[in-house]
């Protein structure tokens, strides 16, 4: 069993950066696949990045690919997602979610694929 929390949304303006945290619980969260979604209001839920458990791996959106980075620090159980040059596009509610992944070198995309889900974290980009 995994519990995420995500933490370090807010409010920023169009062109700033923020970073997101998902802090992982759980005695095999290192070996556990991490991708952030998000989802904005009226819309269905988009994966953004992905990374796998060893951080060998990474997986970008198009919309966010050069500007959004997602890294892990598996002795803190973290997963990070730093976000430059933001958008009013990207104003969205930001999910971290977790797979067993252990070995595995493919980053999903799919949200089904992800057994376990944090609260989620508010981003709002204002122009």
């Amino acid at each position: 069993q995994v519990q995420l929390v995500e933490s370090g949304g807010g409010l920023v303006q169009a062109g700033g950066s923020l970073r997101l945290s998902c802090a992982a619980s759980g005695r095999t969260a290192s070996t556990y696949a991490t991708a952030w979604f998000r989802q904005a209001p009226g819309k269905e839920r988009e994966f953004v990045a992905g990374i796998s458990w060893n951080g060998g791996n990474t997986n970008y959106a198009d919309s966010v690919k050069g500007r959004f980075t997602i890294s892990r620090d598996n002795a803190k159980s973290t997963v990070y997602l730093q976000m430059n040059s933001l958008k009013p596009e990207d104003t969205a509610a930001y999910y971290c979610a977790a797979r067993p992944g252990f070995l595995k070198v493919v980053v999903s995309t799919q949200k089904n694929d992800y057994n376990y889900w944090g609260q989620g974290t508010q981003v709002i980009v204002f122009a």
